[in-house]
C-alpha cells in the first residue's frame, strides 16, 4: 500500500471518530463560526482598540451576548411565564368570541362562513387548553436547550474570534486550493454573511421597537413584545401578523375594540407598509454599502430572502444564518468552477 494511501485511510476513520465525538456540537460551532465570519469588522475594530486579541475576543463575545442572546433568553423565559399565569376563563372568552365572529361575520367575510363552521365543529376548549398547556411545557423545554445551545455558541465564538486567523492560515495550507480560491472563498462568504447578519439585526430591532412602543400604550410589556415581534418579523409574509392577530382577537373578546382596531391598523399601516416596504430596504442597502466594496461579492436580494425562508423551513431558528451561508458558498464554489473552465479553454486555445 502506497503512504498515501495508509495516511488518506487513517485521516478518514481519524475524521469518522471526531465526528462521532462532537456530533453533539456540530451545529454550535457551525453557528460559531458562522458568527464569526459576519462580525469580523467587529474583532477587527476592537483590536486596534486594545491592541490586545484576547482581550478583543472576550469584548466581542460579550457584544454578540448582550445583542442577540439576552434579548432571546430573556423572551423565551418571561414568555414561559405569561403562559403559565394565564387562566382557563381567558381561553373561554377568546374561543366565545371566535365562534361569535364565525357565525355572524361581516358581509364582506360572508363567502368565508361554510368553511369556518365546518372548521370550528370539533372545537373543543378543554382539549385547547391542554394543547395551550402542551405547547407551553414544550416552549419551556425548548428555552432550557436554547439556553444550553447560546452559551455553547458564545464559548466557541470566543476561541473562532481568539484563534480564527490561525485556524483560517491553516486551512489555506491544507486544502488543495491556490491562494486566490481560497481568499475568494472566505472573503465572498465572510462579505455575504455580515451583510446578512447585520440587516437581520438591524431590521428586528427597527421593526420590534415600533411594535413594542405601541404595544406597551395598551398595558402589555413592550420589551417582551418588541423582542417577539422582532424575531417574529424575519418570518416573511406571515411574521407580523403571527404577533398582531393573537393581540386583535383578545382585545375584540374582552370588549376593547378600539385597541384591537388600533393593534391592527397600526401593525399593518405603520410596520407593514411603511417600515417593512419602504424603510427597511433602505436599511439593508445602508448596510450594503458601509459594508461592502465595490469588489466585493453581491448576492441578489431575492436570493437571500428564498435562502432564509429555506433556511427558516430546513433548520427552524438558525437557518435564518445557515440557509445564506450554505446559498453563499455554493454560489462561490460554482464561480471557481467557472474559473477553471475558462482557465482550461484559454489553455486548449494557447495550444
Amino acid at each position: 500500500m502506497k503512504p498515501q494511501f495508509f495516511v488518506t485511510i487513517l485521516f478518514a476513520t481519524s475524521l469518522y471518530w471526531m465526528y462521532l465525538l462532537y456530533a453533539p456540537f456540530v451545529l454550535a460551532i457551525t453557528i460559531a463560526a458562522l458568527l464569526a465570519i459576519s462580525t469580523a469588522n467587529i474583532q477587527t475594530y476592537f483590536e486596534s482598540i486594545f491592541k490586545n486579541k484576547l482581550f478583543s475576543a472576550m469584548a466581542s463575545s460579550l457584544l454578540l451576548a448582550v445583542l442577540f442572546f439576552a434579548p432571546l433568553g430573556y423572551f423565551l423565559a418571561t414568555l414561559t411565564l405569561q403562559l403559565n399565569s394565564l387562566e382557563t376563563q381567558t381561553y373561554l372568552q377568546m374561543e366565545t368570541y371566535v365562534r361569535a365572529f364565525i357565525e355572524t361575520p361581516p358581509e364582506y367575510l360572508l363567502f368565508l362562513k361554510p368553511y369556518a363552521l365546518d372548521a370550528i365543529k370539533e372545537m373543543d376548549i378543554n382539549n385547547f387548553t391542554t394543547n395551550v398547556l402542551s405547547i407551553t411545557g414544550k416552549i419551556g423545554s425548548f428555552s432550557a436547550g436554547f439556553l444550553k445551545n447560546a452559551f455553547l455558541i458564545i464559548i466557541f465564538y470566543f476561541f473562532a474570534q481568539y484563534n480564527g486567523e490561525n485556524i483560517v492560515k491553516f486551512l489555506k495550507r491544507v486544502v488543495h486550493m491556490s491562494i486566490e480560491e481560497t481568499t475568494l472563498l472566505s472573503k465572498e462568504l465572510a462579505s455575504v454573511m455580515s451583510v446578512v447578519f447585520y440587516s437581520i439585526i438591524a431590521t428586528a430591532m427597527f421593526e420590534g421597537v415600533l411594535f413594542g412602543v405601541a404595544i406597551s400604550f395598551l398595558g402589555y410589556n413592550g420589551l417582551l413584545f418588541g423582542i417577539m415581534y422582532g424575531f417574529a418579523s424575519l418570518v416573511p409574509v406571515i411574521g407580523g401578523i403571527m404577533m398582531w392577530l393573537p393581540f386583535m382577537i383578545y382585545e375584540f373578546a374582552v370588549g376593547n375594540n378600539g385597541n384591537a382596531i388600533f393593534i391592527a391598523s397600526y401593525s399593518i399601516v405603520v410596520i407593514s407598509i411603511i417600515a417593512d416596504t419602504f424603510i427597511k430596504p433602505l436599511i439593508i442597502k445602508g448596510i450594503n454599502q458601509r459594508l461592502l466594496k465595490e469588489d466585493d461579492a453581491k448576492i441578489n436580494e431575492l436570493v437571500i430572502f428564498f435562502a432564509i425562508i429555506a433556511g427558516l423551513a430546513t433548520f427552524g431558528f438558525w437557518g435564518m444564518i445557515l440557509g445564506p451561508a450554505i446559498t453563499a458558498f455554493f454560489l462561490t464554489i460554482l464561480k471557481l468552477f467557472e474559473a477553471r473552465t475558462q482557465e482550461c479553454e484559454n489553455n486548449s486555445f494557447d495550444i
